[in-house]
């Protein structure tokens, strides 16, 4: 669990709440949550593999197509 504490008495909630929102983000604890947030059917380790790999293909292509100006 994640836990920030005030720094100084001086210390405002919302320095406070954005500390605590950063270490949230790094943690990586949001992504976890949202990936288990709907039942996924299990997929063989070939399969995630080449869906991991069609992906980074779109986002190199559209990546590609931003930077010449075409998107």
């Amino acid at each position: 669990m994640i836990q920030v504490t005030r720094k100084d008495s001086k210390e405002s909630t919302e320095n406070m709440l954005r500390r605590f929102n950063r270490k949230v983000q790094q943690s990586g604890m949001v992504a976890v949550v949202k990936s288990k947030q709907y039942f996924e059917k299990s997929l063989s380790k070939r399969d995630r593999r080449l869906k991991a790999i069609v992906r980074q293909e779109r986002r190199a292509i559209k990546l590609k197509k931003i930077k010449l100006g075409q998107h």
